[in-house]
Order: structure tokens, then C-alpha cells, then sequence
């Protein structure tokens, strides 16, 4: 059923989608491809918010959104929700993946050391202005010498637990029937375990980055230390219904631990406390952010990003960007109703009225105004 107040809206609507296709021009397969080769670190960011790795579907979602990064998140995770389910992957173990770039911040010399990889970090942040003067800049060759490959290195964490320095006891191994998926569940409070890096793992950058860190500023409970930063290719392993398992390909993934030193309140004795978080692609500041809310959200607290109802909420990128646009849709009704409210204080004299005089006024003008809205025919 339309109402009248919607009546004639469509055309204004489908044209409105129009002027939005018009200034992206045709997208093309050639289009598509430049920028998936061009832009690997968005195309990264995109497919972990929208827990789908397909560098290709990425990149299209991108060219058809014109580059809004929340319209091509909700436009991939939608189509994410057409493909069947075919199989689940076996459990990645951090030193069974291929390493790209693996640093500590927490130890100089590590096992199997540290690789600086693809990185900005040290570098100089100069622009390359001769490229509008028509120039093109060409990035210096890399030296085989210093690029030794993906390599399989341990995890720093087996080390430190045969140390006794880490008080994380192994988790039991769960059925992969039996492992929560919160594409297909809903987030409940307290979250468990496999929700909360899921929720993590396809979480906003730019949310976790603030409240990440306002951690570290002070507004949590621990300002923790990079223990492992890793970017790896993970091999996809699955089980052939004759049991036999076999590699479908690899992802690329981002891997955090933040470690902070704690007090065990019961024997009084220190140790380190892990937080960690892992994403699709290669995105630093994702992982580090998670990690840093992972290992606080364990503390629990009234701060921002010690509360995981807080964090796990406000993180969700479709749904914080989904409600913060839908402010831009009417909501005349509603606005009319308090400003009549407040005209009418002003009538008065300025005589402040109960609340619950203020309310039933507004919401006699509601119902009022909802009746004026007949069905169209």
C-alpha cells in the first residue's frame, strides 16, 4: 500500500539513482581490473568488512559504488548472502601460513625473526606532484637480496607459553558444525568467544581505529605491546566428502597480538594477557585497533573500550552507517510533533509542562497527522 505522501516519489527516485550512475560513467571489465591492480589495500578493506575475499567482486563493488566504501561493504556482504555454503575450511594455525611481513614491537630477536616486508612505515610521506606534470614515476627495482619470500615461521606465542609466560590455556577443539557463524546467528550479549573475533574480524577500520585508540590514550584498562603483527597468505585447506584433504587456494591475512603484563587477583602471580584479531586482507591498523579492544574488552569495565556491548555494537559497519544515513530519510512527522510541542511551550508563556503532559500532546499531534494520510487509491 503507497501513501500520499510517498505518491510521485518513485520517478524522483529512479532519477536521483540515475544522476548517481551518470557521474560514474560505464564501468568496464578494464575498469574493474585497473582497480583491483591499483588500489590492493582498499580492495583488502573491503573484502574484511565484508567477509567475503574475492579481490575481483571487491573491486567491482567499488566501481559500482564509485568508491563509497559503506555502499560497496553492504553491497558485497549482500551478495555474499546469495552463495551457498559449500564446505568449512580446516583450523589456520599462524605457523602454517606464509609470511609476508611478521614484526614484534615486545622482542628485538624473536624466532625466525623479523621480516619488515611491504611496509610505509619508514619511509618519507612525499608526494609525486611530476605525475600531473605528466611524468611518470616508476618505483624503484627490488633487490632479490632482501627479499627473502613468503616463509612459514613459528608463533611467537608456542614460545612464550613453553616459557610459562603467557597464562592462555589451549581452547578445546569444537566440531566445525559446531562453530557459531555470525553471517547466518545474532550477536548476543555476553558474546561468545567466536563472535567477538568475528565481530572484530569484520569490524569497521575506522571505528575500531577510535576506540582502539582511546584505549591507548588512557580510556581502557590496558595500553598493550605488539607481540606479533603479521601479513601472510593462509592456504584454504577442505575435506573431500571421501575425507581427503586438499588446498582450494590461499587468502591473504592480517594477524595481531597485543600483549599487556596482569595480576591473576587469585595467586597474585604476573603474567602476559593476549588479545588478538585477524581479518581478510592485509590491514595493519585493523588488527592492531582489534587486538588492542580484544585484550581490554577481557578486563570488562564501564569505559568505551572496555564494554564489549559498546565496542561490538558500534563497530558493525553496515549497521553504524545504516543508521546513521537513515537520518537522512523524512522523519517530518516525528520533528513536526516536538515542534509543536515546543511552540506550544512558548504560547504559554514559557511555562515548562510535565513531561508526560509534553508527550501525550505529541502524540495526539501524531495519531492526528498519521489519520490525514490516506491510502492512495
Amino acid at each position: 500500500m503507497t501513501y500520499v505522501a510517498s505518491r510521485g516519489g518513485e520517478a524522483a527516485i529512479e532519477q536521483a539513482e540515475r544522476l548517481f550512475r551518470a557521474e560514474l560513467g560505464p564501468i568496464t571489465p578494464r575498469q574493474v581490473d585497473t582497480i583491483r591492480q591499483t588500489l590492493p589495500w582498499l580492495i583488502d578493506r573491503v573484502m574484511g568488512e565484508a567477509s567475503l575475499h574475492d579481490r575481483d567482486l571487491a573491486a567491482l563493488a567499488l566501481a559500482q559504488t564509485g568508491g563509497e566504501l559503506y555502499e560497496a561493504v553492504l553491497l558485497l556482504r549482500a551478495w555474499r548472502t546469495t552463495q551457498p555454503r559449500l564446505a568449512v575450511a580446516e583450523v589456520v594455525h599462524l605457523d602454517q601460513t606464509f609470511a609476508h611481513r611478521r614484526i614484534s614491537a615486545a622482542f628485538k630477536d624473536l624466532p625466525g625473526g623479523q621480516i619488515l616486508g611491504p611496509t610505509l612505515d619508514y619511509s618519507h610521506r612525499l608526494l609525486a606532484t611530476d605525475v600531473l606534470d605528466g611524468q611518470t614515476v616508476t618505483p624503484p627495482a627490488v633487490e632479490s637480496a632482501d627479499m627473502p619470500g613468503a616463509a612459514l615461521l613459528p608463533a611467537l606465542t608456542d614460545w612464550q607459553k613453553a616459557q610459562g609466560l603467557i597464562d592462555d590455556p589451549t581452547p578445546a577443539s569444537v566440531a566445525p558444525d559446531d562453530i557459531p557463524d555470525l553471517t547466518r546467528e545474532p550477536l548476543l550479549f555476553p558474546a561468545a568467544r567466536a563472535h567477538r573475533l568475528q565481530s572484530l574480524a569484520r569490524g569497521d577500520t575506522g571505528g575500531m581505529l577510535a576506540l582502539g585508540y582511546s584505549a591507548q590514550r588512557g580510556y581502557a584498562a590496558a595500553h598493550p605491546t605488539v607481540n606479533e603483527l603479521r601479513l601472510a597468505e593462509a592456504e584454504v585447506r577442505v575435506r573431500h566428502p571421501d575425507g581427503t584433504p586438499f588446498s582450494v587456494g590461499r587468502v591473504r591475512l592480517s594477524s595481531c597480538e597485543m600483549v599487556s603484563k596482569t595480576t591473576n587477583p587469585d595467586t597474585k602471580a604476573e603474567y602476559l594477557k593476549l588479545g588478538f584479531t585477524a581479518t581478510l586482507g592485509w590491514n595493519e591498523v585493523k588488527v592492531i585497533a582489534g587486538s588492542t579492544l580484544d585484550l581490554n574488552m577481557q578486563t570488562g569495565g564501564a569505559r568505551p573500550a572496555t564494554n564489549e556491548e559498546f565496542v561490538l555494537s558500534h563497530v558493525e559497519p553496515v549497521e553504524a552507517s545504516g543508521f546513521c544515513i537513515h537520518l537522512k530519510l523524512p522523519h517530518y512527522v516525528t520533528f513536526q510533533s516536538a515542534l509543536d510541542a515546543l511552540r506550544g511551550i512558548r504560547r504559554d508563556g514559557g511555562q515548562v509542562r510535565s513531561a508526560d503532559e509534553v508527550m501525550e500532546e505529541a502524540e495526539a499531534r501524531t495519531a492526528a497527522a498519521r489519520n490525514t494520510m490516506e491510502p492512495a487509491q
